[in-house]
């Protein structure tokens, strides 16, 4: 694959981080589960952004 390809999927993988980070920052939430969701998708990226969009959206 070219370098552009990596680049465009790194682009989208920030973008949807970002939204994740932000639905669950704005989310009510309580705090504590609110910082496990961060943890999750931040020390798991691929694999936590999955899970989340399939299972801890609301």
């Amino acid at each position: 694959m070219p370098t552009s390809v990596y680049g465009l999927l790194g682009l989208l993988h920030l973008i949807l981080w970002i939204i994740a980070a932000v639905e669950i920052v704005r989310s009510s939430r309580p705090l504590a589960e609110k910082v496990l969701w961060l943890l999750v998708i931040f020390l798991l990226p691929l694999v936590g952004l999955i899970i989340y969009y399939v299972a801890g959206r609301k």
